[in-house]
């Protein structure tokens, strides 16, 4: 039995005088067009969540002249080490670490002779201390939220991975709860694997302050993840002292 595709075949269309469609879709498929999505899905820097790439609706931004503001602002965010292909957000700790470690070394030699001139103890010292690295995370949040919105923009990208700043910011808040009185190591390694975990898991409202806007949602999560390490650092730090 000779059968005729009314659906496929052209010359049969023509034949009973119907009008062919100006578009024939697919077998299977809808003549309708789905819609696009326009949703932008974070893409974290941490390697558990791998990278999700999102539709854009326009060519990116990065594609075009970028200006000197642009390139400081890649630079601040990234800190050198986010476009290393393997776990940029850990690496944005570690120069988190060398930061503290830094900074520490000269707000000391800073301070000691000023408590020297002054006729201060230790406990003046270690409360400028305290002052001074708190006063450092906030400058580097605040560049850092600038920094990471630009980079933003120009990536197209909800969170890029490429942007460490929020790690380094967050580090250094775990490692400001370290006292001047722990002349040890440990303490930094508790720190920094500390605000590794928070930051992977995001405990409440971490994941909530993901959703602000632009650099805001970059840097907030990773506050909240440092202030968490930070607990955990000065709750094992007093439990050596009386155990």
């Amino acid at each position: 039995m000779f059968r005729v595709d009314l659906f496929w075949s052209a010359a049969a269309w023509r034949r009973f005088g119907l009008k062919l469609p100006d578009t024939i879709p697919a077998r299977g498929q809808s003549g309708a067009r789905p819609p696009h999505s326009k949703m932008a899905i974070k893409e974290s820097s941490d390697e558990l969540d791998p990278p999700v790439t999102t539709r854009q609706t326009a060519v990116a931004q990065a594609l075009s002249a970028r200006s000197l503001q642009d390139y400081l602002a890649l630079a601040i965010a990234t800190c050198g080490v986010g476009y290393l292909p393997l776990a940029p957000g850990t690496w944005g700790s570690l120069v988190g670490v060398a930061l503290y470690v830094g900074l520490r070394g000269l707000f000391l030699a800073f301070l000691w002779p000023l408590a020297s001139r002054n006729h201060l103890n230790l406990p003046h010292v270690a409360y400028a201390l305290a002052v001074l690295e708190l006063l450092a995370v906030v400058c580097v949040t605040f560049v850092g939220t600038w920094a990471a919105s630009r980079t933003e923009k120009l990536s197209g990208k909800k969170d890029p991975g490429k942007v460490v700043i929020d790690e380094v910011a967050g580090q250094l808040l775990a490692l400001a709860a370290i006292p001047l009185a722990v002349a040890s190591w440990w303490p930094i390694i508790l720190a920094f694997v500390a605000f590794r975990f928070f930051d992977i898991v995001k405990p409440y409202p971490a994941r909530r302050l993901e959703s602000l806007e632009a650099g805001l949602g970059i840097m907030a999560d990773d506050i909240v993840a440092g202030a968490y390490a930070a607990i955990v650092v000065g709750f094992f730090v007093v439990v050596g002292w009386f155990s």
